[in-house]
This record gives structure tokens, sequence and C-alpha cells, in this order.
């Protein structure tokens, strides 16, 4: 696996790249080699536990069948509602009951459940007499763009703690936080730290993965983490037996390591090849962690397809009737949300349509995969930062507009609070709703647990305007009611056609039918099944595939699609809208 990896050892990387996999494999290694290790998940979408096949949770808890392996999933959900509690349960008895209310509003969004999740992270990283428990800690990160602010908030808040104090809606947050101020700076002392942590960058080899890298590299550099590492997971081997998909994987596997951009190329490197199993199940993670040869069965004789999986233009035939309307796509990071959005998107602008095109993922490449302009397609981005800049700007120019200097500057500190971001995404992401009354809005989202995050944010906003809307509610059109309504809007669930995906987006299905969100399809992407391929390996990958399709077709979803697995990566507008007319990867290569 890796060696002499120092106290810390964070896995990053874009979702879906096979961060959680290689983290467990790793912590299995250590074990195996004697070491006491605790591994830490801090993906809002976490799934350690499906991997191990045993609950897990908000609590360090012992893995009876890995003896030396400890692991614990931090629960954004829950780590909020333990953090609410510490702050609201000594007033109980003492502050009204309104009051109390009042409090608990406060703590009930976005902002809050970052923190408690963050809270508990920075517990973990300078907690010295747990760690002594310890020889590793390994950390299971969110996807790239939430870890990157969750690496960065140590910094954000300890610097927001000496310049302010924060408006209202943070007091409660703010009022646990000041109490950590030493904490949160051994934690950056710690970060960056290159004797005792090290970070691996996960990607498969593929352009726009490497090209992620590349940026967040970058980005941890520029806070002080620079002890960085390169895995190259999934990485097609060298025997394609002829087959003319296998061997467009490989030299599109290969044409992307060679393009990397220097910054890439320089990082410490280990490669893994792709393996005819699922890395699920501790049989597997121990043969995976232990170098043991990939057992592929015969291939058939002829190449294997289905040509009877329904196809994604098929779907786009059943979205384009209405001739406007809002279309999410939804998923776990590297699912191919931005591909299918993209994809989506460009084939209704062929069509006729006025479409804008729109992501709110934090680590966003729609442009990149465009690679051009289409008549009618219009490309936008919620940016934090800018959205950020822009309340900022507007909050000062009309709120303290007639503020006198000093009151000016107390407002000034306010909107420097991390918790001004949520509020500025929030009112951006409202406004690219209200654009699908007038035409398609395609929206790409951010990888699973950032977008619930969203979502809490639109649904807290929606009950607070209704509580507050009078006898006046029926001329109320809040952001939630149009996600709530399937004549508007039109939720897509990308996933891949593997175990854990599918199971990541059921929860993920499960979470948006209780905020009263129907999921209109699912989209399987990039699948062996629905390709052609004589290739052992992918042959087996494309057997296995059919109990998860079949799993989606029957128990999952309403209406759904099958995406082959591509030859070479669709990017561009002409290859995208392809994706909606192929039946099968030969005619993509």
């Amino acid at each position: 696996m890796f060696e002499n990896l120092p106290k810390f050892v964070f896995f990053t990387g874009k979702g879906g790249v096979g961060k959680t996999s290689l983290a467990c494999a790793t912590s299995i290694n250590l074990v195996d080699a004697g070491h006491r290790v605790l591994l830490v998940s801090t993906d809002p979408a976490s799934n350690v536990g499906q991997v191990f096949e045993t609950d897990i949770g908000n609590q360090i808890t012992a893995l009876g069948n890995v003896p030396g392996l400890d692991a614990i999933e931090i629960n954004p959900e829950q780590a909020a509602a333990g953090y609410r509690e510490r702050i609201v349960g000594p007033m109980r008895g003492i502050l009204p009951p309104d009051a109390l209310r009042s409090i608990e509003e406060q703590l009930s969004g976005a902002c809050t459940i970052e923190i408690a999740a963050f809270d508990e992270f920075t517990a973990l990283l300078t907690d010295n007499e747990l760690l002594a428990r310890y020889d590793h800690v390994v950390f299971d990160t969110a996807p790239t763009g939430h870890t990157i602010r969750m690496l960065k908030l140590p910094g954000a808040w300890s610097g927001f703690l000496e310049d302010g104090k924060g408006d209202a809606s943070c007091l409660g947050p703010l009022a646990g936080l000041e109490k950590q101020r030493t904490r949160y700076a051994a934690a950056v002392d710690r970060l960056s730290d290159s004797a005792s942590t090290r970070l691996i960058l996960v990607a498969r080899p593929r352009q726009s993965a490497l090209n992620e890298v590349a940026r967040t590299s970058k980005e941890l550099a520029e806070i002080g983490i620079e002890n960085q590492a390169l895995a190259i997971n999934g990485m097609m081997p060298g025997e394609t037996d002829g087959d003319p998909l296998a061997e467009a994987l490989l030299q599109r596997d290969r044409d992307a390591l060679a393009a990397a951009a220097p910054e890439v190329a320089a990082l410490p490197r280990t490669v893994f090849a792709l393996r005819s199993e699922n890395l699920v199940g501790l049989d597997a993670l121990k043969r995976f962690a232990a170098g043991a040869a990939d057992e592929v069965a015969a291939a058939a004789d002829s190449a294997m397809t289905d040509t009877n999986l329904p196809t994604l233009g098929a779907l786009i035939d059943d979205i384009e009737k209405p001739g406007k309307g809002l279309i999410m796509f939804m998923g776990k990071g590297g699912v191919g949300k931005t591909t299918m959005a993209a994809a989506a998107a460009a084939e209704l602008a062929a069509r006729g349509h006025d479409v804008l095109l729109s992501t709110t993922d934090p680590a966003a490449h729609v442009t990149e995969t465009l690679a051009g302009e289409l008549t009618g397609l219009t490309v936008s981005r919620i940016d934090p930062a800018q959205e950020t800049a822009r309340y900022r700007d507007h909050v000062m120019a009309t709120k303290g507009k007639d503020l006198d200097e000093q009151a000016r500057a107390m407002l000034e500190e306010d909107l420097r609070s991390p918790c001004t971001e949520e509020i500025a995404v929030f009112q951006a992401f409202s406004r690219v709703i209200r654009e699908s009354s007038k035409r398609f809005v395609v929206m790409d989202t951010a990888p699973t647990g950032h977008t619930l995050l969203l979502l809490d944010a639109t649904g807290s906003y929606h009950r607070d305007i209704m509580r507050h809307s009078g006898d006046m509610p029926g001329k109320m059109v809040t952001p939630m009611m149009r996600l709530q309504d399937p004549e508007q809007t039109k939720i897509m669930i990308v996933t891949l056609p593997e175990t854990t995906p599918v199971l990541e987006a059921a929860h993920l299905q499960n979470d948006l039918q209780r905020a009263g969100i129907e999921p209109y399809a699912w989209i399987v992407n990039s699948s062996l099944a629905a390709a052609q391929t004589h290739n052992p390996l992918l042959q087996q990958r494309a057997r296995s595939e059919r109990e998860q399709i079949d799993k989606v077709r029957d128990d999952l979803s309403r209406r759904h699609a099958v995406v082959p697995m591509q030859a070479a990566e669709p990017v561009g507008v002409e290859k995208l809208k392809r994706l909606c007319a192929i039946a099968d990867s030969s005619a993509a290569a």
C-alpha cells in the first residue's frame, strides 16, 4: 500500500474515486503490521460502515472483525443535535420557552451542522489523551470541495474569533467556538506539520480528475499543507486481450497521466489497478490490502451487451414536454453528475430550447466538460466566494448606508462570519430556481452531503417564511415549494452500477422524500453491462452490475436510464449530445 506513513493520514479527492476503499484498506494494512489505528470518516455521506458491513456511527467503535482497528463516522446531523443540546441544555428552566425556541431556530441551519462536524473533527486532531491510544489516525474525507472548506475552517474561525463576535444568527455557534480558540490554533499547527500529517490525493486516471488534483494540491499548499502524495486508483491493466473497449480505456488512462499538470506529476505516486470485484466486505478489502492478484474468470466467446436498457435520450424526450422547468442532477461525487447535466443541457439546447446550465459544486468543472459553446445554452456557476462578496457589498450599501462609523465597523465584523456564506449561496440558489419559470434550468449540484446542507437551508427558509406569512400563505411561493412541485422540478439521481453508490443514492432518495421531494428518475452511469466488450475483467465487472441495475429498476426508481461506459471521456458539446443517442460504447470510441 503506502510506505512510511505519519501519525495522521488524510485521503481526499473527487467523490467516487475510491477514497473510502483506500482508507479502509490502508487501515487494515497498518493493523496487520502491528499498529493501532483509528479510522475517521468526515464525509456527510459516509459509507465506511457499509464497506466493513457493520454499524459504526458517531461514536468510536471497535471493529471486532479487525482487532486493533477502531472507527468513527462523524455524522453531521447527530453532531449538530449534540452541539445544540450543549448550548441550549443549560438554559432550560432558566429562559422562557419562546426564548429557547428562538435560540434553537438560530441553531437549526446548515451553518450549525457544518460547525458541529468541524468541532468534532478538530477534537480528534487535538485530543492528545485519545491520540495516545493510536499509532495512526486515518481520515476518509468528504469530496474535495467540502474537504478544502473543512481544512480551511480552523484558520477561518480562528481569525473570525479574533476579529469579531458575529451577528445574531451565529450567537449560538460562536458561544461554543469562543471556548475552542486554543484547540483550533492547535489543529492548524497539526495540519501543517509535515512530520505528522500526510494528505493523499486520490484520483481515477482521468483528465478531469487529475485537473481537480492540480487545483486541490495548490489550494492545500496555500493553507500550509504541503506533505502531499498521489494515489491513482482503477488503472486499466495492460492485458486487454485485443478488446477495443479495453484498449481504448487503457489508452485513455495513459494519456490522462501523460498530460497531468507539472505539480501533479511531481507528487509521489502510487498506482492501483482496476479490479474485477467491488471492494465491499472484509475479505475483498484484505485481498486488496495484501496486494493479492485479481482472480478474473475466463471471457465469453463473444462480446456481451444489453441493448434493451433504457437510454438517456428517452428520458430527455419526457423531460422536454413542458418546454421549461428545473432539472436538478444529484448524487455522490464522482458518479458523473456534471457530465449528465451537461449532456441534458446540450441536448435540450440543440432541440431549440433556451437553457441555463448552472452548478452549485465548489469543485465545479462544468465549463471544462462542455469545452465549447452552443446556441441557446448559457452557463453559470454559484461561486461561494463571489456570492459572499456580492452579499456583503449589498448589505453594506443598504443596511449599512446610514450607520455611523462605529456601527458600520460592527456590521463589517458580522459579515466576516463564515455563516455569511450560507446565506449568500442560498440566495443565489433561489435566484437560479426562479429562472426555471421562464426556461429550462439544468443544475449540476455539489456532492450529496453538501447538497443536503443547501436543501436544509432552503427548508429552514421555507418554514420561517410560512411561519410569518400571516393569513396570506397561498400567495407565497418559496424555493422549497418549487422543489417539491413535480410540475416545476425534476430531480435526477445519478449513480454508478456498483453496490455502494446505489446504496448511497438510495439514502439520498430517502432524505429527499422526507423533505417532500420525489425524485423523477435515476441515471445509472458508466455501465459496462450496456457496453460491448469481450475483455475478461470488464465482462466480470459487467456481470456484477446486473444486480444493481435490476435493483434500481425494480425497487428504487419510477423511471431510469443506463448510460454505457465511454471509450473516451465525453468532453465537448458533440460527444455530450451523443450520450443521449448512442446505444453502446462502440459509437463513442
